[in-house]
This record gives structure tokens, C-alpha cells and sequence, in this order.
């Protein structure tokens, strides 16, 4: 018969989903099961492939230790091993799928956020490399090796590295004096020997060419990168705590107790019936007591995220104070060149006069190709800023601080138990309901457990809850208030958090005034939007 193939793989597909729905939800329950196939089906099932020594119809089983049972038994003590293995498989992979969402949102958050800041870092460097270009193009290419060591400093302490921010500053102003010395102050004229340019290099503390700047932008830098990186460090620990807890070692008094309540009633010929609620949360409430600890540190952590997050604004807002880095370059260069004369006098009296040797600077070759792309500059948009990234993220992870506490709870209502109001399983047999106390989440809410016994410490789980203790403290400790952030930023810096007074503000990224002798051709403001100061970017890519 031509039908017959296809009537036979029609067949074949609905057994197998017969097949695959009485493994997950179980079969019609029997009142003295006579014969054990169904059993043997989902065992052979639930442990892949055929398995030797299965009992055809139910025995009496003095062997077994857990599914102990006054009537006939289909189990056997080596089903009863291999079930137990099971049973917490199969709950580390509830854990694993609960938890899921929550580490894909922190993961994915993690790696958009760097990702954000590495695009930042390169578009800020490309502005400050634009500023020499179009403004002080004879010194420019001798300040490319300067500005790309400056931005990669940045992004090293970023992202963990043991970079002291102060130093990186100080560097990049020091190698910057020489260029502005040559080429503005003795313009035209250079030394021949590197030692010269040393000189004026380390000269560069002493006679203070820049003025107060460069103590602006420690404090600004400061201010600013570290909350970032922080948030980075508190955000990659939120993932190893999710990864930690969703491996966690079940203990044996865990594992007969998800033994009994999960494929012990298999034992008898009842696959239908879910654990009863009130059962299923003292047994999973008995097996979480530990991971259940964590929740008023996992509560502490989002909240201490969110405060810092709140707190990154302004000169805080690492987005800011990047972007309008190039503008305080910008001043403290013209702030030199005001005071030209008496910064030569001064290098004279500490290096001595030059050898005056006339030279032509190369003139400034900024290669657009270079630019990933992505990278030109652009306007920034509101929305797309790190803030409301931040903001974002945080509304999201806001929905998870209880996450540990309720675990257990969501674990059984969503996953486990039985729906309320049919017949369930209570560890010996299928009931109306589970009449036992039911005993609350954490350690010591488990006593009195009449499911699991638990017992001493978890030293995994302790080790999650001191470092959540850890960052919290840095989360807190480092959040950028006023009053908390000097006291923490003071050290051998000393002004690092120097506050400038007058009218010049952090943000406003004033400094010196403008001069006839050097035109300020670059001016890239927050939004970018203004058309006078685009109009010289848009000369410069027609060059």
C-alpha cells in the first residue's frame, strides 16, 4: 500500500511526543500497577538509552534507601542511583533557566558598555587629534605618539589595568610642553639634541606652562573614570555570581530529598501526579537555604549600582569629560603661548639658551582610512548616550534584587509543583494537599525542615558573599559624592580634586582666552549641532 510509510512515520512522530510529554508531565496514575513498562520507558527516557536489569512488573525492593515504599516497587537500587543524578540535573537546570535572562542582561549590558567606552576613548582621541591638525598642525605629528599613549592609558585603567591616572596626565602634559615650547614660544627653532628637549620636558612642573589644567583634568579624569570602572568590575562580578550559583554542589541530604520528590513516585506507577507546593518549597527551600544568603547582598549590589549610576553626571559623566578633553588641551596650550616670554626666560634659567638650528616641521597627514568604521565624527544623541544606557539597564536589573530570596518559590510555582487544587504528591503517596509545616527561605528557617536537614556553611556561597561585600564597598565607598570623593581621591596627588573657583567651571572646559597669533579653529561642544562649529571639521575632510 502506497500510504503505508507515511501512516508509519506519522505514527512514529505522535509516539514519540507521547513519549516525550509522559517523561515531562507524567502518564494517568495506577491503583496497583501490574506491570512497569511505562516505568522502564521513562527511565530508559530520562537516563538516554537502554538500560539492562529493569524489573518487567513491580517487586518488592528491600534494597533501596530512598523510595522506600510498603507496596510492590518497579525501582531498583541502581535506578534509584541513577534517578538520584537525575533529580539534581534536572534542578540545576531549572536554576540555569531562571537565571538565564538575568545574566544575559547583565552579560550583554557588560560587554555594550565596554564596547561604548572603547568607541568613546577612540572618538575623543580622534578629536584631540583633530584639534592639532586644524589648530596647531606644524606640532601635530610629534604629538600623535603623545595623544595615542594618553588615550590607550585611559583605556587600560578603564578596564582594570594598574594604571595610575594621575601619572598618565602628568605625562602627557610633560611631552607636550617641548612641542609647545619649539613651536610657539621659540617658533621655527629647535634644539639638535634630545637632551635639550628633556630638559624642557621635566622643566614642564616647575614653571607651571599650562597653569592650573592640568590639576583640572586629574581631577576630571579622576572623578570620572574611576565610577566607570567600577561599574565595569561590578557588572563582571554580577555575572560570576550568577555562573557560581548556577553550579552550585547539591548535598546528599539535598539529593534524596529531589529523589523523593521527583522520581520517587515513578517508583510506584504514578508519573502523572507534581509534587504538592507546600513539599516542593520545603524540599527546594532546604536545598537553596545557602543561596538563599546571598539575597540581601544581591539586594545591596543593584541598589549600590543604581546609586552610582545616579551619581555619574556631570563631571562625573566620563561620556562629558572625554569628549571636551581636547578643549582644556586647547586652553592649556594657549595659555603657554600668552605667556610665552616668561616661560622663555624661566627655561633659559633652568636649560640654558638652545642650540638655534632653523627646521620645517611636517605638517599634520590625518588619515581618515585609518578610522574604523563607525568612528567619524557624529552628533550625540540623546538617547544613545552612556547615561541613558545606564538608565536603562539599571529599570531592567531593578526587577531582579530579590532574585535570591524568591528562587525557591518561583522555582515551584513556575516549574515544579503541581497546580493548585489537584491531587499531588507529599513524598509517600498522591494526596488532596501536603499537611506538613512549610518552612520559610535561608538557613535559619530551616529548622525544624521536616523534608532536608541543613547543615553548617557553604564555603562557595560565602566566598559569592564576600566579594558582593567587596564591591559594594567600592560601590559605595567610590560613588562620586562631594563629601565622600575628596577624602578617597587625596593622596600622593595631593590635588588631584583641586576645586577651581571664579567663573570657570569643570564643564564648561574654560581656560585661557583667545589670542590674534593662533587661530582656535576646532571647537566640538556636547552636541556637536552648532553649524560654526562644524563648519572647520567639514574644511578639514575636504582637504
Amino acid at each position: 500500500m502506497t500510504g503505508t510509510p507515511m501512516m508509519d512515520a506519522q505514527t512514529w512522530s505522535v509516539g514519540f511526543r507521547c513519549l516525550l510529554l509522559l517523561a515531562l508531565f507524567g502518564s494517568t496514575p495506577s491503583e496497583g500497577v501490574e506491570t512497569c513498562e511505562e516505568v522502564r520507558k521513562l527511565f530508559q527516557w530520562r537516563v538516554v538509552g537502554a538500560v539492562k536489569g529493569l524489573p518487567d512488573s513491580p517487586r518488592a525492593g528491600p534494597d533501596l534507601q530512598v523510595c522506600i515504599s510498603k507496596k510492590p516497587t518497579c525501582c531498583t537500587r541502581k535506578m534509584e542511583e541513577r534517578y538520584q543524578i537525575a533529580a539534581r540535573q534536572d534542578l540545576q537546570q531549572v536554576l540555569q533557566a531562571s537565571s538565564s535572562t538575568l545574566k544575559l542582561l547583565i552579560s550583554r549590558n557588560a560587554a555594550v558598555f565596554q564596547e561604548t567606552l572603547e568607541t568613546l576613548i577612540k572618538q575623543a582621541e580622534n578629536y584631540t587629534s583633530i584639534l592639532f591638525c586644524n589648530t596647531y598642525r606644524y606640532m601635530a605629528l610629534e604629538a600623535a605618539a603623545s595623544i595615542q599613549e594618553f588615550f590607550t592609558d585611559v583605556g587600560l585603567y578603564l578596564f582594570g589595568a594598574d594604571v595610575n591616572s594621575e601619572e598618565f596626565v602628568n605625562r602627557f602634559f610633560d611631552s607636550l610642553f617641548p612641542l609647545v615650547y619649539n613651536h610657539l614660544i621659540n617658533p621655527d627653532v629647535t634644539d639638535s639634541s634630545l637632551e635639550y628637549s628633556e630638559c624642557i620636558r621635566m622643566a614642564r612642573r616647575e614653571v607651571s606652562p599650562f597653569g592650573n589644567i592640568p590639576k583640572r583634568v586629574m581631577g576630571q579624569m579622576g572623578r570620572s573614570l574611576l565610577p566607570s570602572r567600577t561599574f565595569l568590575q561590578a557588572l563582571n562580578l554580577g555575572i560570576e555570581v550568577i555562573n557560581t550559583t548556577d553550579h552550585l554542589h547539591f548535598s546528599k541530604e539535598c539529593s534524596k530529598a529531589l529523589l523523593r520528590m521527583q522520581y520517587c513516585p515513578h517508583c510506584q506507577g504514578i508519573t502523572v501526579s507534581k509534587p504538592c507546593t507546600g513539599y516542593c518549597l520545603n524540599v527546594v527551600r532546604g536545598c537553596l537555604a545557602h543561596m538563599a544568603e546571598l539575597n540581601p547582598h544581591w539586594h545591596t549590589y543593584i541598589r549600590s549600582l543604581e546609586e552610582l549610576s545616579d551619581a555619574m553626571h556631570g563631571t562625573y559623566d566620563l561620556e562629558h569629560v572625554l569628549l571636551n578633553f581636547h578643549l582644556l588641551v586647547d586652553d592649556a596650550v594657549m595659555q603657554a603661548h600668552l605667556n610665552g616670554q616668561n616661560l622663555l626666560e624661566q627655561v633659559n634659567k633652568i636649560c640654558g639658551r638652545p642650540v638655534r638650528i632653523p627646521t620645517q616641521s611636517p605638517r599634520c597627514s590625518f588619515d581618515l582610512s585609518k578610522e574604523k568604521p563607525g568612528m567619524k565624527f557624529s552628533g550625540r544623541n540623546g538617547e544613545e548616550t552612556l547615561a541613558n544606557r545606564r538608565k536603562e539597564f539599571i529599570n531592567s536589573l531593578r526587577l531582579y534584587r530579590s532574585f535570591y530570596g524568591d528562587l525557591a518559590d518561583q522555582l515551584c510555582v513556575n516549574e515544579l509543583a503541581a497546580a493548585e487544587g489537584l491531587p499531588c504528591w507529599n513524598g509517600e503517596d498522591v494526596v488532596k494537599s501536603y499537611t506538613q509545616r512549610v518552612v520559610g527561605n535561608g538557613i535559619k528557617a530551616q529548622y525544624g525542615n521536616p523534608e532536608v536537614k541543613v547543615k553548617g556553611t557553604d564555603p562557595v556561597t560565602n566566598q559569592i558573599i564576600d566579594k558582593l561585600k567587596h564591591v559594594i564597598q567600592l560601590l559605595q565607598g567610590k560613588s562620586p559624592k562631594p563629601d565622600k570623593w575628596e577624602l578617597l581621591q587625596l593622596g600622593s596627588g595631593g590635588g588631584m580634586v583641586e576645586q577651581v573657583s571664579g567663573d570657570c567651571d569643570d564643564e564648561d572646559g574654560c581656560g585661557g582666552s583667545g589670542s590674534g597669533e593662533v587661530k582656535r579653529t576646532l571647537k566640538i561642544t556636547d552636541s556637536l549641532k552648532s553649524t560654526e562649529t562644524r563648519r572647520p571639521l567639514e574644511k578639514y575632510w575636504a582637504l
